[in-house]
């Protein structure tokens, strides 16, 4: 079930991002006209061209099959970029930033193989209080890793 508004979706992406129909066909490796006819809901794209498009105009595939109907809003796995995309009070420029956020936590996750978050300390224990050397050792070591990080660049 394609959804009305992919190609008015897709258009906003594109106006958003400041780039025409010509550069946005090239990018995604479609034909200008096809492209076109997308975009004013005279042709409805298939799965693959969705995901060339998400991927020109750096937005999830998820979100983009999700406008275009192809996910139902219970797809397992991706709530929140569901969430994001379905959020009537975003921008599109707002939907893209969190998608792309978002998708950096999973990917940086999947990296550390450590899917869950840190758990947050019990309520009832107080923080500890440390002696100044150690933070003073502990603020140069960071100053040292930030010098060289720039160094690197």
């Amino acid at each position: 079930m394609q959804s009305p508004d992919i190609g008015a979706f897709i258009k906003d992406l594109r106006e958003n991002a400041r780039i025409s129909l010509r550069q946005l066909a090239e990018q995604a490796n479609i034909s200008n006209p096809y492209l076109s006819q997308i975009e004013r809901g005279l042709r409805k794209p298939s799965a693959e061209v969705l995901a060339q498009l998400a991927a020109a105009l750096r937005v999830s595939t998820p979100v983009m099959y999700l406008k275009a109907g192809l996910l139902g809003s219970d797809h397992e796995g991706h709530s929140v970029p569901t969430a994001i995309a379905a959020d009537p009070l975003l921008t599109v420029a707002q939907k893209q930033s969190l998608t792309q956020i978002y998708e950096t936590f999973v990917r940086e996750n999947a990296r550390t193989d450590d899917p869950a978050p840190d758990p947050a300390p019990p309520a009832d224990s107080a923080p500890k209080q440390e002696s100044a050397a150690p933070v003073a050792k502990k603020a140069a070591a960071k100053k040292s890793g930030r010098k060289k990080a720039q160094e690197e660049q």
